[in-house]
């Protein structure tokens, strides 16, 4: 179980929000999480601490399929995203790098709750208001893949990756 506070935004929450475009022209992660969510939240990246949580409202992750999105959250340490609906790209991204990308009902959770969520039971507790937030379960290989920090850790701890063979 980790805790976290609320970092609350809007719906179609894209990725040039979360990392600006001139910003990806760089291998430089550290650099990138500085910059996050700068045009929406100046100064974002110095009010959160490392496992805070990013909550939002439908379709987080819109516009471009950058995997620079999802990187400048991880190395902010945002520690999940919580949000009502994800654009698909940026959800199977958020998986594959080792970021939980969590579906719920996020009207209940106000900008700097204390959340805790427990990803091996798959719930969610907002310890400042005293409830328990339902979570659309997660695949059990999804739950394998983020424990072990992403798909490539996965797939070199488990060395289960074969392609198949087309007929």
């Amino acid at each position: 179980m980790v805790q976290g506070k609320a970092h609350k935004f809007d719906d179609n929450i894209n990725t040039d929000y979360i990392i600006a475009g001139k910003y990806t022209k760089t291998l430089d992660y550290n650099f990138l999480a500085e910059h996050v969510f700068e045009d929406i939240s100046p100064g974002f990246y110095k009010k959160m601490e490392p496992g805070d949580y990013v909550v939002a409202a439908l379709n987080f992750g819109c516009g471009s399929s950058r995997e620079q999105a999802v990187l400048a959250l991880k190395y902010a340490k945002v520690g999940a995203i919580l949000a009502k609906s994800f654009a698909r790209i940026f959800f199977r991204n958020a998986i594959n790098l080792g970021l939980p990308a969590l579906i719920c009902n996020t009207d209940k959770i106000q900008d700097q709750d204390l959340l805790e969520i427990d990803l091996s039971s798959q719930k969610i507790y907002n310890l400042t208001t005293n409830q328990q937030i339902h979570m659309e379960s997660l695949p059990e290989i999804m739950i394998s893949i983020l424990s072990e920090g992403g798909l490539t850790p996965y797939l070199k701890k488990n060395k289960t990756f074969t392609l198949p063979v087309a007929e």
